[in-house]
């Protein structure tokens, strides 16, 4: 078998994915939205579904016993435990191939242990046990109030006893309820197990016995510094390659004295020695300044100090930096020992001193070179002791997650450590030593600091940077100076073979051991047979190449050695990576290309015991043929983590068991975080790191192996080869794969893009797993590790984050999440009798409820005579005719203009005269009012009535924006068939203007009439209507999905309003109402237009477009005329909170302890944070927290609720959003998981009765259901005057009848989706109150999965997941949820949404994103209500009209 060069591994793997027939996958697109119509199959993952189990839980003695079926939020750890306990440890190592491969069959298959098969039918035996119909996660005590269930049953039943008794709710059986558990994949049956015997414990070769071995490291540098002192000791060298310093032993000797003579006697502080002996200093030396590291590591040793070497920071926020802090304060570090150049190059404060580094403890700085050292006393001696259990140095990790751990290291391990390493390498006195690893820790300290002293070694130190600039120069030096042995990593053998001008004159026959230090990397193999290749033709032997495993615990786990010390011939194995995943190893053939081939890294240390353990849970001895992770026991590993004592008992001492439980040693063992196995001769193989280890879907991948498999899609010429991270992130509980790599400035994004299309299909037939996300940086940007490489966990945080910045991304969610819950699937149709029946026998309440009636509270008479408002204005301009009913304020805060009630009865009688002379219009003609909001609108609406025309508000087009706004102000016109226009001179020039004419024709507009200079003319008679049901006026609004839709009002319908408005909020002529809503439409308008008039209250009037000049002349209207009831819409409401929330000297002189009730007019579900942040700001200046509250209104019936100046405050419920998904509605605790808070929408009306019915059967509903608010009152509209393009949809939307039980009413259709719920509060006439909770429109849920989703929902969940997320809107498109989000940053942040928006969605709400399009602010359209316009939006997207930043389709 030929062990192939990476080279070749590269164009293999691509020939074999050649083969693939590559999916056509759309390319996501910046600033150009590429819609790709390819099949819908390609992207929704298959319907699995199956009927789903009910929520059961059982009952014993009144205690609650929960179930894995109850809420998922329990049984999660426990399934996570089992499902990771399952196989063992996979991992992987270098991926090789040979021409000709095939993929391995995708086996896509879960692994989980026979736990899982219990816990499955745990599940299934507790619903069959379950009496039928307790509530889940929260029993309900007597009235339907949740408790808790860690209630103790005592309480429980005292509680039980003191509510009203009630029958226990029965479940509802007629409808499934569906309780959400993640899918668990079931455990492939044929996926392999281990099969050999149990593994025993390995003992390495004894220590040899050596007679002049010294008694500590001390006392070998002590002896060679006064019997050697001319010997060298350790050569640096510059970024030329010239040797600039050669330190002698007498050298280290001498200066290692003299510093620890001034540590620990020339710094003080108050007098009092700085540092006393077990203190921690921390050393801070560059990778180019070996001498002057290795006297501060020796100076502090003689001093009785302990040295934790760390990296030069060089700017406030180098990765990790902050984690580095964490271990200095941990370590009560308080003295940081550096060069004079180092210092120089720190960053600065102003003082001139270091400054202090995130997150770091502050250090005293203490430069080592030779003039600040104080020459040692005469008398002065140090104490070199025998190697004892004291801490000689600690060494930093930092692991996965990014923390940093100090790894103690006693005087007696160093010793140990340096006699084994001795002997393994068979190391001689004055042998000279190539080193290429930083010599502040792991191998570089080993070799070329520690045991090289032991030995009197001569050690040439090849700095990064030399190595960046030359990365020959470790060879040349080899050749130079004739070293025996040099220690590197795969990556300098690479490098080597990369510079190959200069390979002609080098020879490498002085080698005896090439000490490949990262031997248990994948590509570690493919880097030394490269090598040797190349170099043996320059001397280098084969046998000479050493790979060997080490790790920060264990220190050398494994040393391959040359035949001359007694090493078995090399070992090679080529393994199944599928098999590989499961944790077994399964020997395969090298034409596959799903192989991993692994070298073994020789054997054991001597002195060592070694065996392999089960990687999760207790440490059971593995089997021969499985993975497990190795642990050694020796008098030469770590001895602790500092100051972390729980994880240091479960790494430093680890009892591995035999499969019956029994202890194989009474002496502890160490676990090293290498993953692998032990082959013939008792040869160690590595095939990962714990580190890298990702379990997906239960089978296990090592990062390493998923970057060897990136790395051989030709990536030269897209992205940087050292320059690609791979992790997983959990979503959905699950780990899902993320490559993040740098691309290369010259790479086009169609270039990129393929690379990462070839990428997906690589790691997909090679691991049979899915890449999640793939994200290409631009070049230089990834936070680097200190001597190169990548800084994989500060990569992952920036993701996470969101600051990874992101030049090209792909995300794969459809192939990779597998776990969504299944689908739901639609019950037959349940009649609407049985739901009756059913929410009788279960003693649910039918969900309806009324406003108080009307007929008591009002004399009847009063309301006859108030019938028609003409009526109303007239009786009122002759009994008070000097009575203020309106005052327009202006952005300054003052009055604009005003009307008592004889002046609008004057202005509306010309109005009416100029209708019929100038406009010759006939009784029943339509006329448009294009108006800005002022009191003209008013007097011209009254002018119409008196006139017997029928008035239609219309907003004024704005004249910044003609093409978009005027065709909407041309649609109402004709749409509602105007006879003519009323406007002002203004308007009306900008109706017939040149740019008018660019957006409509303007030769059809109808009669245009100003009214700005109107004769004064007497009114002959004002028109009287033969019948209220007559029609008063027509409102036209724009819905939320953008249909125009205008309803009939008839002159009863709005007195009706009227009066219920006026009895809600106890309005009469001595009130003073503020105002700040458009007057075109719904409430805004009643409220606006009428209801003074029929009131004869005040309002005070503010047009919202004045809060743009002067955010806040609303509340200081409110404030200055001590109003008590004032109405707002959400718009303005955000203007107050967003412009007011700095604007401290403004705020001084508002006071609105005046308010009573502030209502929100609105046609959605509360907006609950956005009133509570307006109620929070608000409430220093006097706002009480009770008075902010919203009314609800729709198209059929403008004001169904609205919360008035008297009864109970409106209440907040938390339900569970999964059950309101299947249109349940179960009430959950406040902060319980998956709760969503809704606000009540204002008390019901006098007058107006609601229902809740079924959507599909038209049938009641009981009130643990969310069905549709339909509404009967005398005020609803009499039915649409057109709906533009859907006539026959909304035929029966005024005149619906229930089709079972109270047949006879009839009720308008909302299309609002809520639910009704009896509180415990009492309203006026001391009934229990009746809440209405709106959860959203009808038409505007999306159906996906089975289950409906309201956009809000999502859109919350998503503006949550980024800072820069200024705004979101959902909708779907052929089955594809897109989200549209408005980024408020730099563009460069556009790319990082893609991933956060993604699992967001998936985490929250169990969907997958299939497009995501990132756009500038204000690109998604609202209304003048504030409410999004999605279908605009959709729209918008279809026609490609958004130019978005970045448009995305997830895989």
């Amino acid at each position: 078998m030929v062990q192939l060069n990476v080279l070749t591994f590269f164009s293999v793997s691509l020939l074999s994915l050649a083969k693939y027939k590559e999916r056509k996958m759309p390319m996501p697109s910046k600033r150009r939205s590429v819609l790709v119509h390819s099949s819908v199959e390609t992207y929704t993952p298959p319907d699995t579904s199956s009927a789903s189990e009910d929520e059961g839980s059982l009952r014993r003695q009144g205690r609650i016993t929960s179930t894995p079926f109850q809420s998922h939020s329990n049984v999660e750890p426990w399934l996570n435990r089992v499902i990771q306990g399952s196989s063992t440890s996979s991992s992987a190592s270098s991926t090789s191939s040979h021409p000709g491969g095939k993929p391995a069959a995708a086996s896509n298959t879960a692994t989980v242990t026979a736990a899982a098969t219990v816990l499955a039918d745990l599940m299934v035996a507790s619903v069959r046990g379950v009496p039928r119909g307790y509530n889940s996660s929260i029993l309900e005590t007597a009235d339907g109030v949740p408790v808790n269930s860690r209630v103790s049953s005592k309480i429980q039943q005292l509680l039980n006893t003191l509510k009203r008794p009630k029958r226990p709710p029965l479940k509802e059986f007629f409808v499934d309820d569906f309780e959400e558990l993640l899918e668990v994949q079931q455990p492939d049956p044929n996926q392999p197990k281990p099969e050999g015997n149990q593994m025993n414990v390995l003992k390495g070769e004894p220590l040899g016995m050596v007679t002049n071995w010294p008694p500590s490291l001390l006392a070998a540098l002590q002896r060679w510094g006064t019997t050697q002192p001319k010997a060298p000791c350790l050569t640096a060298l510059d970024t030329t390659g010239k040797a600039i310093y050669t330190l002698t032993y007498g050298k280290l000797w001498s200066r290692s004295l003299k510093l620890a003579y001034t540590l620990l006697n020339r710094l003080t502080t108050k007098n009092e020695p700085l540092l006393k002996p077990g203190d921690r200093v921390a050393l801070v030396f560059p990778n180019s300044d070996p001498v002057m590291f290795m006297v501060a590591f020796y100076g502090c040793l003689l001093a009785e100090l302990i040295p934790v070497p760390i990296e030069v920071p060089l700017t406030r926020k180098d990765a990790g930096s902050q984690q580095i802090g964490f271990l200095l304060g941990s370590c009560g570090v308080t003295l940081a020992l550096t060069t004079d150049a180092c210092q120089k190059g720190l960053p600065k404060a102003q003082t001139g001193e270091v400054v202090t580094f995130k997150g770091w403890p502050r250090l005293m700085w203490f430069v080592i070179d030779g003039k600040h050292l104080a020459k040692p006393a005469k008398d002065w001696h140090p104490q070199v002791r025998d190697a004892s259990a004291e801490i000689a140095y600690i060494e930093y990790k930092t692991s996965k997650e990014g923390s940093t751990v100090g790894i103690t290291v006693s005087h007696a391990s160093m010793l140990a450590h340096c006699h084994a390493l001795t002997q393994a390498c068979g190391y001689s006195e004055a042998e000279t030593l190539t080193n290429v690893l930083d010599f502040k820790r792991d191998a570089g300290l080993w070799h070329g600091v520690l045991t090289s002293v032991m030995n009197r070694m001569h050690v040439i130190s090849i700095p990064y940077a030399l190595m960046k600039v030359n990365p020959l120069s470790w060879i040349q030096k080899v050749c130079l100076y004739k070293a025996r042995v040099a220690v590197v990593k795969s990556r300098d053998m690479h490098w080597s073979l990369l510079a190959q001008r200069d390979q002609r004159d080098v020879s490498l026959s002085s080698l005896r051991m090439l000490l490949v230090a990262d031997g248990a990397n994948p590509w570690s193999i493919s880097s030394c047979d490269a090598f040797l290749n190349v170099f043996q033709s320059r001397g280098l032997r084969p046998e000479v190449i050493c790979p060997c495993a080490s790790s920060s615990e264990a220190l050398t786990v494994a040393i391959r050695r040359p035949p001359e010390l007694g090493g078995p011939p090399p070992g090679k194995a080529v393994l199944s990576m599928n098999c590989l995943s499961f944790g077994v190893i399964r020997v395969d053939t090298e034409e596959k290309l799903s192989v991993l081939t692994v070298q073994d890294v020789g054997q054991i240390m001597p002195g060592a015991n070694v065996c392999v353990v089960k990687v999760d849970g207790t440490p059971y001895l593995c089997k021969a043929d499985e993975v497990g992770e190795i642990c050694v026991n020796s008098g030469a590993t770590g001895m602790a983590y500092f100051g972390l004592l729980g994880i240091t008992k479960n790494v430093f001492e680890a009892i591995p068991v035999t499969a019956a439980g029994v202890p194989v040693s009474d002496q502890p063992f160490t676990r090293t975080g290498l993953l692998g196995f032990v082959g013939p001769d008792y040869l160690v193989f590595v095939v990962g790191k714990l580190d890298g280890l990702m379990t997906v879907s239960g089978r296990r991948h090592n990062a390493d192996d998923v970057v060897a498999t990136a790395l051989a899609v030709e990536p030269m010429k897209f992205v940087y080869r050292g320059r690609i991270a791979v992790f997983s992130v959990t979503v959905l509980h699950d780990d899902r794969i993320v490559l993040v790599a740098e691309q290369r400035p010259d790479a086009s994004e169609e270039d990129s893009f393929q690379w990462m299309s070839r990428v997906l299909q690589a790691v997909d037939s090679i691991h049979q797993v899915g890449v999640y996300c793939l994200a290409l940086v631009p070049a230089n940007t990834l936070p680097k590790a200190p001597l190169g490489g990548i800084h994989i966990s500060e990569t992952k945080q920036r993701f996470l984050e969101g600051a990874l910045h992101p030049c090209n991304v792909l995300m794969c969610p459809h192939t990779c999440v597998t776990n969504l819950p299944k689908p739901r699937q639609k019950q037959p149709d349940v009649g609407p009798a049985s739901m009756i029946v059913g929410n009788l026998v279960a003693g649910k309440r039918i969900a309806q409820a009324s406003g108080r009636d009307v007929t008591q509270l009002e004399d009847n008479d009063q309301a006859r005579k108030f019938l028609y408002l003409a009526d109303v204005l007239q009786w009122r301009a002759q009994t008070t005719p000097d009575h203020p009913l309106f005052l327009l304020l202006n952005s300054k805060g003052t009055v604009a203009s005003s009307a008592s009630c004889i002046q609008l009865h004057k202005r509306a009688e010309r109005v009416a005269v100029a209708l019929l002379e100038k406009g010759r219009l006939n009784v029943g003609d339509h006329v448009a009012l294009v108006y800005p909001p002022g009191v003209d609108l008013i007097a011209t609406f009254y002018g119409c009535l008196y006139a017997g025309c029928i008035p239609i508000t219309v907003r004024p087009p704005h004249p910044q924006n003609l093409a978009t706004t005027l065709p909407t102000v041309k649609m109402i016109v004709e749409v509602s068939k105007s006879a003519c226009i009323l406007t002002t001179q203004a308007i009306m020039k900008l109706l017939k203007s040149k740019e008018a004419a660019a957006a409509v024709d303007i030769k059809t507009w109808p009669t245009i009439l100003d009214t700005d200079d109107m004769p004064k003319k007497k009114l002959a008679g004002i028109f009287r209507p033969a019948s209220p049901d007559m029609l008063a006026y027509l409102d036209f609004s724009v819905s939320t999905t953008g249909i125009l839709a205008g309803v009939k009002m008839s002159h009863a319908a709005t007195s009706a309003l009227c009066r219920s408005i006026k009895l809600q909020c106890e309005l009469y002529p001595s009130r003073q109402i503020a105002i700040c809503l458009d007057p075109y439409c719904g409430l805004g308008f009643a409220l606006w237009c009428l209801c003074s008039v029929y009131s004869g209250h005040q309002s005070i009037l503010v047009p919202p477009l004045e809060l743009e000049s002067n955010v806040s002349v609303w509340l200081s209207a409110v404030s200055q005329y001590k109003v008590r009831v004032t109405f707002c819409s959400y718009s303005v409401m955000e203007m107050c909170t967003k412009g007011l929330g700095t604007q401290t000297d403004i705020l001084r002189v508002i006071n609105l302890s005046c308010v009573r009730t502030c209502m929100v007019v609105a046609e959605e579900r509360p907006r609950i944070t956005l009133t509570q942040s307006f109620s929070k700001l608000f409430k220093d200046l006097g706002l009480s927290a009770r008075a902010v509250s919203t009314t609800f209104g729709c198209r059929v019936n403008v004001a169904i609720c609205l919360q008035g100046t008297a009864g109970p405050d409106p209440t907040t419920v938390y339900v569970d959003m999964r059950a309101l998904r299947h249109d349940r509605v179960r009430l959950v605790e406040r902060g319980s998981p998956h709760s969503l808070p809704l606000m009540e929408s204002g008390k019901i009306l006098p007058g107006v009765k609601v229902i809740i019915a079924h959507t599909e059967t038209k049938g009641p509903l009981g009130d643990s259901h969310l069905g549709e608010i339909w509404v009967s009152s005398p005020h609803n509209a009499t039915g649409y005057y057109t709906v533009y393009g859907e006539e026959a949809l909304h035929a029966d939307h005024f005149t619906a009848r229930l089709s079972f039980g109270d047949t006879q009413t009839i009720w308008a259709r909302t299309g609002y989706l809520g639910f009704l719920r009896r509180t415990e509060l009492t309203d006026a006439s001391g009934e229990r109150h009746d809440a209405l909770y709106v959860v959203g429109s009808l038409d505007e849920t999306l159906e996906l999965r089975g289950m409906r989703y309201h956009p809000i929902d999502i859109e919350t969940s998503v503006i949550r997941a980024h800072k820069s997320i200024a705004e979101c809107a959902v909708f779907t498109w052929t089955n594809l949820l897109v989200v549209v989000v408005e980024l408020e940053g730099s563009e460069q942040e556009a790319l990082d949404l893609v991933a956060l928006v993604t699992n967001v969605v998936l985490e929250e709400h169990y969907l997958i994103v299939g497009v995501v399009v990132i756009v500038d602010p204000g690109v998604i359209p609202i209304n003048s209500r504030g409410e999004k316009q999605r279908m605009h939006l959709r729209d918008g997207f279809l026609a490609d009209q958004l130019d978005p930043i970045y448009v995305a389709y997830n895989m």
